[in-house]
């Protein structure tokens, strides 16, 4: 176990499809200790070679959970995405097991109000969630897109060819776009770094902007 997996309390991720082997596979490169549990033994086999922790078990069974020492973790993550019942059975289970943190994936509304309702802390919609985001990408000039709510967010994109030459100071781009740049990656170095007023914007560098969604989405397109 990771110094930095034994401080977080250890994750088990319930659920070994498509989303829950990504999500574990994440969680494991940031250095987290990951229990990945399912109950379909070709899930648990063809990914064992590649998870230090992985358990052919019944994630809605709050005994087997318990034997793999579940109620030890402090956050649980329900990928089961095919079966209502089996994802809420197995937050049920979570909650007897006194699990402090639950997040649950939901596949409508209604699945996401009954898994809040017996006791998920987090929902989430990673389907939604990501189809939003590649609709964002594929109508505009950005190499990236995430969105926080109320309509705010943060993007990557290429400076603006418009743009290209002038200083930061020069465009005071929070007074005529609405946008604030807080990152930028030159075409010839590896890293991202902060913005300095006197920096100037070359072609071919990546930005990270924040603003409105439609205030960045006006900015990507300024040609």
């Amino acid at each position: 176990m990771s110094a930095k997996g034994k401080e977080a309390g250890g994750i088990v991720v319930i659920g070994l499809g498509r989303f829950g082997w990504h999500l574990t596979d994440s969680l494991v490169k940031l250095g987290h200790d990951v229990l990945a549990v399912d109950r379909n033994a070709e899930h648990v086999q063809k990914w064992s070679g590649q998870l230090d922790r992985v358990a052919q078990a019944d994630g809605t069974d709050e005994a087997a959970l318990r034997q793999l020492g579940v109620a030890d973790l402090r956050r649980a993550v329900v990928a089961i995405g095919a079966s209502v019942e089996g994802s809420v059975l197995s937050v049920l289970a979570l909650v007897e097991l006194g699990v402090p943190q639950i997040w649950a994936r939901a596949t409508s509304g209604q699945h996401a109000k009954i898994l809040s309702s017996v006791g998920a802390h987090h929902v989430i919609f990673p389907e939604r969630e990501t189809g939003e985001r590649v609709a964002h990408l594929i109508v505009s000039n950005l190499l990236d897109f995430v969105e926080f709510g109320d309509a705010f967010a943060i993007a990557k994109m290429r400076v603006p060819e418009a743009l290209a030459g002038q200083t930061m100071s020069e465009l005071q781009l929070l007074d005529r776009y609405g946008v604030r740049v807080i990152g930028i990656k030159p075409p010839d170095e590896q890293r991202f770094r902060y913005v300095s007023d006197r920096l100037e914007l070359r072609r071919e560098s990546t930005l990270i902007v924040e603003g409105t969604i439609d205030e960045i989405q006006t900015f990507s397109a300024l040609s």
